[in-house]
Formats: structure tokens, sequence, C-alpha cells
């Protein structure tokens, strides 16, 4: 039998810094984007659903296949699966960097998601199985969260930085030398891991797990896109239908893609939420304040990127601080408390105006990343502590495709209603004598607003510009006010289903 209270040795902590790099461009693909907004803009001219779709196709595709993947991996096996991730992951990111067309560029974005839906549950199950030490397993999550939780701000920062001396495209190039530089040292330095009683890979549950997902995602959009009307609705119900029919095989299945099981421990289920609320709410506001720091406050790239960074430290501390406070605290409290700390961030956010400083908006952007790194290692640690060995593919997965799908539906949800603002500002607004095609591309979004501005002599383009720029800060003050009331409701809910939970007792379900 496997001593699970060995410790692990050098090997294990080195092959730790090799898992880091894949989880930590994952997340930094849901946000790397952000910076190039204006110039992806400007160049493929997207409407304001492509727009969307570029910034969010590849989460909403990652969360649909993590089951799928987390599953095939424990039968395969986790490293195989990861390798085979790194050479896909690899050639998206080739393809997204040379698109010259919005389609094409929604299709790689595509690609890397089910890229990156091979990596991601990998990392997390390797952990797992190479830390069986409690204390050391903790210490290694919390050093992968700082990276995966870490990657979504950097996002931006290595986007901004990558923008101020190359086209928009090289955010996709860093890609490819690190999935390489994985694809040398996995076999060396990770071991293979597999559910030795693994049974046969049920195709029929992969595919009913999208079929729940996209056509869901779908309706929201449209929702947000056009307002009510019944295709949206009817692709909801259909993909909800479609959920309810895999739930339902699931639970049938001697090997089911998913155990469960695992949603009847109120810890794990506690765990997954806050763990997708966390993330919904830092990509969802990352995606807006990047925008409105390069485009409402001017900043140049690299100026912005650099103005990023205390986010970065913010997740950090918070890491630290959990790390610190659960060993006198429970659970319920540190979450809950986590969840409190980012919704104050999100209030510090509503403050922003047209003419405020940088300090305003990065100050509550940080408080919200302070409060996610409370909440991250915590709920990670509860989610893979869940599922025996065999099945951490599979668990790891399921807290993936949370965060995932939080962090993709926080950028549809939170961007969607700062849209629907910035439509009914502008179009209240816009100044008399600008052309048709100018006010219809201003009135889309407010990269469309610069490119117009860019063509009207300058009596028309400023009052354009300006118009904008507050029809804008309104629909991100909007978002911020409503994923603070989100967050704070998410830290009451959780802090009751953990009220009994404690990290000194194994968790079971």
């Amino acid at each position: 039998m496997t001593d699970h209270t060995a410790k692990a040795g050098a090997r294990e902590w080195v092959g730790l810094a090799v898992l880091v790099l894949p989880a930590l461009l994952a997340s930094m693909d849901l946000s790397v984007l952000f910076m190039a907004t204006p110039w992806i803009s400007a160049d493929l001219q997207p409407s304001g659903t492509q727009l969307l779709w570029v910034m969010d196709v590849y989460g909403f595709l990652m969360a649909g296949l993590l089951l799928t993947m987390g599953s095939l991996g424990d039968r395969i096996g986790r490293r195989k699966l990861l390798l085979i991730g790194a050479v896909a992951f690899g050639a998206a990111s080739l393809l997204a960097a040379y698109a010259n067309s919005t389609e094409l560029l929604i299709a790689a974005r595509a690609l890397l998601g089910i890229g990156g839906a091979t990596l991601a549950p990998s990392t997390l199950a390797l952990i797992r199985n190479m830390f069986h030490d409690a204390d050391q397993r903790r210490a290694a999550i919390g050093i992968w969260t700082g990276a995966f939780t870490g990657g979504v701000a950097l996002g931006p920062i290595i986007g901004g930085l990558l923008l101020e001396h190359f086209w928009w495209g090289s955010v996709f190039l860093i890609n490819v030398p690190v999935m390489v530089l994985l694809l040398i040292l996995a076999p060396i330095l990770l071991p293979e891991h597999r559910d030795p009683a693994g049974g046969r890979f049920d195709l029929l549950s992969a595919l009913l797990s999208i079929a729940a997902v996209l056509p869901v995602i779908y309706g929201i959009k449209e929702l947000a896109e056009v307002g009510l009307h019944w295709p949206a609705v009817l692709a909801i119900v259909v993909g909800l239908g479609f959920g309810v029919l895999f739930v339902r095989r699931q639970s049938t299945m001697a090997d089911p893609l998913i155990d469960i099981g695992f949603f009847r421990n109120g810890a794990f289920s506690a765990a997954i939420a806050a763990y997708a609320i966390m993330v919904f709410a830092s990509a969802g506001t990352g995606y807006l304040a990047v925008q409105y720091m390069q485009v409402v406050l001017g900043l140049r790239p690299f100026t912005a990127a650099l103005w990023m960074l205390p986010t970065v430290g913010g997740t950090m501390v918070g890491i630290a601080l959990a790390t610190a406070l659960v060993r006198v605290a429970r659970p319920a409290l540190v979450a809950g408390a986590g969840l409190a700390v980012a919704g104050c961030g999100f209030l510090l956010v509503s403050r922003i105006g047209v003419d405020s400083s940088e300090i305003v908006v990065i100050a509550g952007y940080t408080v919200l990343t302070l409060g996610i790194g409370m909440v991250a290692p915590l709920a990670i640690d509860l989610i893979v502590s869940t599922a025996p060995p065999s099945r951490a593919g599979t668990a790891a997965a399921l807290g993936e495709t949370g965060a995932e799908f939080g962090g993709a539906l926080g950028i549809a949800v939170l961007g969607s209603v700062a849209i629907v603002a910035y439509r009914d500002g502008i179009g209240d607004s816009l100044p008399a004598g600008v052309p048709a095609g100018a006010a219809d591309a201003a009135t889309g979004t407010l990269g469309g607003a610069v490119a117009a501005a860019g063509g009207l002599p300058a009596e028309l383009a400023g009052p354009l510009m300006q118009a904008a720029n507050v029809a804008f800060t309104d629909g991100f003050k909007l978002a911020a006010v409503v994923g603070a009331a989100l967050l704070f409701t998410t830290a009451v809910v959780v802090g009751v289903r953990l009220r009994r939970v404690r990290l000194d007792q194994p968790v079971s379900h």
C-alpha cells in the first residue's frame, strides 16, 4: 500500500516547477488579450459579439472539455495527456498569432481551449499523486494556485509589454517556447499516473457535457447582445436539458466521467462554487480594467502593464495570508472573509470616474485579488483532497471546469453588462454631425469608438470620445456593483456551507 505520509523529495519539487508552467499559461490565455483589444478591433474590425467570442471562446471550450480530459487522463495517464496537450497548445498558439481575420482568430482560440483542457486537469492530478503529505500538498497547491490565479492578472502585463514593441499576435507566440520546454522536461521529471481500474471511456457522456455548456453560453451572449428573444431562450433551455441528461447518465454508470457523489459533500460543493465565483470576478474585472486604463485614461500598454503589477502582489499576499490563517481559523471564516474582501474591492472599483487617477482602479482591483488569494488555495485543497488518488484527474477537472467556466462567464456576463450600459449611454449622447457609419461603429464597442474617432475631424472626434469614455466608465461601474453583490452573497453561502469543516480532518463524501 502507498504510504500517504511519505515526504516528497527534490525530484517532486522540481517537477512541481514544471507543472507550474502549463498552469500559468492556461490561465494567462484567459486574459492575455485584454491589452490587445484595441489593436484587434482596429486591425480585424470585429463586431461587439465577435470580440466577446475572441475573448472567451477559449475559456468556454476549455470548461466544456475539462471533464472529458480529466477522465481521459485518469485512464491513459496524466503525463501522457499533458504532453499531448503541450503539442496541441503550441500549434494553436502559432495559428492564433498569425490569424488574419476575426473568424480565424476565434477558431484558433477555440483550438487553444481544446489544448488547454488537456493541460489543466493533468497538473493538479499529478500534484495530488506526487505530494502525499498533507502539509507539503498544501504548500505545493499554494505555489500552483499562485501561478494559476496570478496568471489571470499576469496576462495583461505580459500582453502590454509585448504590445509595446510587437504586433498583437505576439501575445500568443510566448506559449510556443514554454510548450517546447515542457515537452523536454516532463518525461524526465514527472512520473506517470493512471487509474489502474479505469473503465471504458464513454464518448456519449463527453458529447453530452459539451452539449450542455455551449448552448447555454450562446443563449447568454444573445440575450446580452439583442435582448430577450426566443432563439436565445431556446438555446439555454436546450443546454440545460442536455445537462440533465448528462447528470442522469453519470448517476447510472459504473465508470462515469464525474462522480456525482462528490457534490453530496457540502465542503466540496462550496469549494467549487467559491473557486468559480473567484475567477469570475477576477477575469471579468480585469477585462474591463485594462480597457479603462488604455482608452479612457490614455495609458500606453507598457505603462498600463506596470500599473497591473500590484494586482499580482495582492494575489500572492492573499495566498500567504490564507496559509497562515488556516492554522488558527476554520475554513468557513477564511473563505468567507476572502470573498468579502474581494467584494470590497469591487465597491472600490465602482467609485471610478472618467478623470480618476490610475491609483483608484488599481487599488480596488488589488483588494479584489487579495481576496482571491485568500480563497483559492483553500478551495483547491478541499477539491483535490476529496477524491481518492485514482480519481484525482476527475476531481481536478471538476475544479478547473468551475474556474475556467467562471472566468469565461465573468468576461461574458460582466462584459455584456458593461456593453449594454455603454450602448444605452452613448446612444443618448452622440454629438450631432457624426456620420451614420461612424455612429454605428462607436455604439458597438469602445474600440469601435476609438477607430471611428480616428477618421473624424477634431471638432467631432473629441466630443465622440468624451461621450464614449463616459458611457464605458458608467458600464464599468455598473458591472462592479453587480460583481460586489455576487461576491457578498457568495461569502455568506460559502461560510454557512463550510461551518463544520476542519482541515485537520479528512474530507469524506
